[in-house]
């Protein structure tokens, strides 16, 4: 019985490592950061990264499945809706006399109904993400405002609040970076170490090969959007304690945030491509950017266009690099070809000179 062997690959480890789009954005952000701290006034003070990680906390929860859904190709919408509904079903059931953890266990299961119901659409069904997600972004918004109508419940007990906004003993982190911690270890772990991740990536690249290679398509897309509810459902929860309020248009705008600190942070929108430790940084950096403006007294609208430029510019330099390397790879082959060719000349006119 012969060892199976695999092909070596074209580059070294360390370039594979380092020259990645990934690598260019964890880069930029400790660029940011340390001319933040030491240029922006107060930016290096105790509560910058502890209101920056509050703010960001959510974003950074609900990237993790988004990554993992663009990766096949998919895109899910409603993230933003879950969470709203997620947000009114605690207010209510607490309203109603349900304890806190009770009401946002329901929460959390009224967000895997959500995602399951985006995935059995998209997986089984076979309708596109785009538009199912769209639809259920008007429905489970419609759904969180009906229920709440204008009120806002903020009756919530205070050791719960302060919870969500209690720091990690004397750190400057907020208690939220544990649950994230670990939900990011697994995802990490699910994405790039196991079968079923590998299997994200196939199809994410060509889905009708992926199924002819064994992954379960179908199924594998049901359960990222399962996630993505469960996931979403679980930051609207934080959301509600860290504002003290429950109301059907939290969140709103939540998921253009977070499609935006995916694709900055190297996933391909076509699906494919992308890695969690750059989605991550993503986030972070724009948090940072952010922060920092907002300590410069720079308005809302204007960081909201740099924000918007900075991902235009991110998503124009993949397509240029992409079609960079296209070319690179024409010419090699050309280059290739015409040396052949020359190769095939020289030898036919030695063959005639003898």
């Amino acid at each position: 019985m012969t060892a199976r062997t695999y092909a070596a690959h074209a580059k070294p480890l360390w370039q594979r490592a380092l020259l990645t789009r990934e690598f260019a954005i964890i880069t930029l952000l400790v660029v940011v950061y340390l001319y933040s701290r030491s240029e922006v006034p107060a930016f290096d003070g105790p509560l910058t990264i502890y209101y920056l990680l509050l703010d960001a906390a959510a974003i950074l929860l609900i990237a993790l499945p988004m990554t993992m859904i663009i990766i096949t190709g998919e895109i899910d919408l409603s993230v933003a809706s879950t969470v709203a509904l997620s947000s009114v079903l605690v207010g209510d059931l607490h309203q109603h006399g349900m304890s806190i953890p009770m009401a946002g266990l329901v929460a959390i299961l009224a967000g895997v109904v959500c995602g399951a119901f985006n995935g059995f659409l998209v997986a089984y069904v076979g309708l596109p993400s785009l538009a199912v997600t769209i639809g259920t972004l008007a429905l489970y918004r419609g759904i969180a405002v009906g229920t709440l109508g204008t009120k806002a419940v903020t009756d919530f007990p205070e050791k719960w609040t302060d919870l969500a906004k209690q720091h990690i003993g004397d750190s400057s982190y907020p208690v939220i970076v544990i649950p994230f911690v670990v939900l990011a270890i697994l995802f990490a772990l699910l994405l790039h170490f196991t079968s079923f991740g590998r299997g994200v990536y196939d199809i994410g690249l060509n889905s009708e090969a992926a199924h002819f290679t064994g992954v379960n398509v179908a199924r594998t897309k049901f359960i990222l959007f399962v996630l993505s509810g469960a996931v979403s459902a679980f930051a609207g929860i934080y959301i509600t304690l860290r504002y003290g309020s429950a109301r059907g248009d939290n969140a709103t705008g939540l998921e253009l945030q977070v499609i935006a600190a995916v694709l900055l942070g190297g996933v391909s929108i076509f699906g494919g491509r992308g890695a969690l430790h750059g989605v991550i940084a993503g986030v972070l950096l724009i948090g940072v950017i952010s922060s920092a403006l907002r300590l410069e007294d720079v308005t809302v609208n204007v960081i909201n266009i740099i924000i918007g430029l900075l991902l235009v510019l991110s998503v124009m330099s993949t397509s240029f690099l992409s079609l960079a390397t296209r070319a690179s790879a024409g010419m090699k082959k050309r280059s290739s070809k015409s040396s052949d060719a020359r190769q095939q000349l020289a030898s036919a006119h030695h063959e005639g000179k003898n």
